[in-house]
Order: C-alpha cells, then sequence, then structure tokens
C-alpha cells in the first residue's frame, strides 16, 4: 500500500490517547492507531449513506412487483 506522509496537530488530551491505544493494542505506531480511527470514521459514514438509501426504497413496490404472479414462468 502505498503511504503518504501528513503533517497533523491534535490537543494533548488526544495525543495522549493515541500513545494510550496504541500502548494497550500493541499498535505499530500512533500512525497505526490514526488509521484504524480513520477507517471506523469512514465505515461510520458509508453506514449512515446506506441507511439514507435504504430509508428512500419504496417497500410498496416489493409487493406491487409480484402482486398477481405465482408461477415465474411468464
Amino acid at each position: 500500500m502505498q503511504v503518504e506522509k501528513l503533517s497533523i496537530s491534535l490537543p494533548a488530551s488526544l495525543v495522549q490517547f493515541v500513545e494510550g491505544y496504541k500502548v494497550a493494542h500493541d499498535c505499530k505506531s500512533r500512525s497505526q492507531v490514526i488509521e484504524m480511527a480513520l477507517q471506523l470514521l469512514r465505515k461510520q459514514e458509508l453506514e449512515l449513506a446506506y441507511r439514507e438509501a435504504s430509508a428512500e426504497v419504496d417497500n410498496d413496490w416489493d409487493v406491487t412487483i409480484i402482486d398477481g404472479l405465482i408461477d415465474e414462468t411468464w
């Protein structure tokens, strides 16, 4: 995987959290912790998008599409 170096600024409390998480979960680096956090954030956003798309589905369509069809030989 190709990686890019990125410089970020975080409050001291978040740096402490990242360091603590790294040690507690035997991560290789702070970068790995940040990467894991960003992957979770991306997953959360994707799940939200799927929920919103699912809400747009018209459940009455499923009933209409099979209305009167007993056999699939049409």
